[in-house]
């Protein structure tokens, strides 16, 4: 049985991870403030003896024994993350350096759950990990974008300096249930207010592309990343190279729900992508994963959560 401390695990993805961790016979501690994370993604693990959670900021220093980190603490939706800019920052950057703290205090494994917003509007496509990037460091987006890239950094000379156990995932967009109803995420968004008979929301003409991977396919490939080699740290995507465009999206989830929402376009926000998509040959060949559930069977699940959550 391992000691797994998961930050930010009362959020969306953390959440889950915790449950897989659980399912696996470890002993899992979450800590979460609670800013974007939700107890109610949580509570039924609450009955587990092994499951333990601690309120805490990460911007904090935490003293915790644990074998293994996995760091996910921040918000990650644009309407979240630019609420306070500031904190975002904050949040990427000190919580990187308490988490490798905390993992070269303990020796233990820390996995950094970085983004595929660390290649900003890319020229490059599909994406791969060797691409430095394409990021406005003054724009909007920039508290997410450049604090997700400055953790990767201190990852990296935590690991060359203090010789701290590291691993780092860039994650591409990941949907399932316990997305929050109002993060402002494309797919969330589109079945709200497909399912409510609203207008859909489209931002610019809806050409640019996503590719859209279910939560449990990035569970496991976090953790097969975790369990991998000492020698491999990343960082390595872990997205669905399936790629869709917005009106596509759209008009899926319209006809999956059967519903009479119409179409509206509204500007496209500042330094918003054009082109998303993962080039995953590293996952496959260093984890052998790749991602098994295609995005109607995706969705399915996720209009029924949300069904439940809305009633």
């Amino acid at each position: 049985m391992k000691k797994i401390l998961v930050t930010g695990g009362a959020g969306f993805i953390g959440s889950h991870l915790c449950e897989r961790l659980l399912n696996e016979g470890n002993e899992v501690i979450c800590l979460d403030n609670y800013f974007t994370g939700q107890k109610a993604n949580i509570v039924h693990l609450l009955n587990n003896p092994y499951f333990e959670i601690v309120r805490h900021d990460v911007t904090m220093p935490f003293f915790i024994e644990a074998d293994q980190i996995y760091n996910l603490a921040c918000p990650a939706s644009p309407v979240h993350y630019q609420f306070d800019a500031i904190q975002t920052i904050k949040t990427s950057v000190m919580g990187a350096i308490n988490a490798l703290g905390l993992a070269k205090r303990t020796k233990a494994r820390v996995l950094q759950a970085s983004t595929s917003e660390v290649y900003g509007d890319p020229n490059v496509h599909p994406q791969i990990e060797s691409y430095w990037g394409h990021v406005n460091p003054i724009g909007i987006r920039s508290c997410y974008d450049e604090g997700k890239r400055c953790a990767e950094t201190l990852f990296m000379d935590y690991h060359r300096m203090n010789s701290v156990d590291i691993k780092i995932v860039r994650i591409f967009n990941t949907y399932g249930p316990r997305m929050h109803p109002n993060d402002g995420r494309v797919v969330s968004n589109f079945i709200v207010q497909a399912l409510q008979g609203k207008d859909i929301t489209i931002y610019g003409d809806g050409k640019q592309t996503r590719s859209f991977q279910y939560i449990d396919d990035l569970i496991k490939g976090m953790i097969k990343m975790m369990e991998a080699p000492d020698e491999f740290i990343g960082p390595v995507n872990i997205g669905n190279p399936h790629e869709f465009t917005i009106l596509e999206l759209a008009q899926k989830v319209i006809e999956m729900i059967s519903s009479k929402s119409k179409l509206i376009f509204k500007p496209l926000p500042s330094d918003d992508p054009m082109q998303r998509c993962p080039d995953i040959s590293l996952a496959k060949k260093e984890l052998n994963w790749e991602p098994s559930i295609q995005l109607e069977k995706g969705l399915l699940k996720t209009i029924e959560y949300f069904k439940l959550l809305l009633k």
